[in-house]
């Protein structure tokens, strides 16, 4: 399954939870150079990833 690499979120179980997590895979800048990565919406939107135009 699918889970952010910034902050760790992914599936989560229980009675009414989704279980599809809202992960993206983009191209951010990692280490100075673009690579895809898994990110949840939540990070993209908080600026903790810079995308790769």
């Amino acid at each position: 399954m699918a889970k952010c690499e910034i902050c760790g979120k992914g599936v989560t179980f229980g009675i009414q939870v989704s279980h599809s997590p809202n992960v993206v895979k983009v191209k951010a800048i990692v280490n100075g150079s673009p690579k895809r990565v898994n990110v949840c919406t939540r990070c993209l939107r908080s600026g903790k990833v810079t995308r790769a135009v």
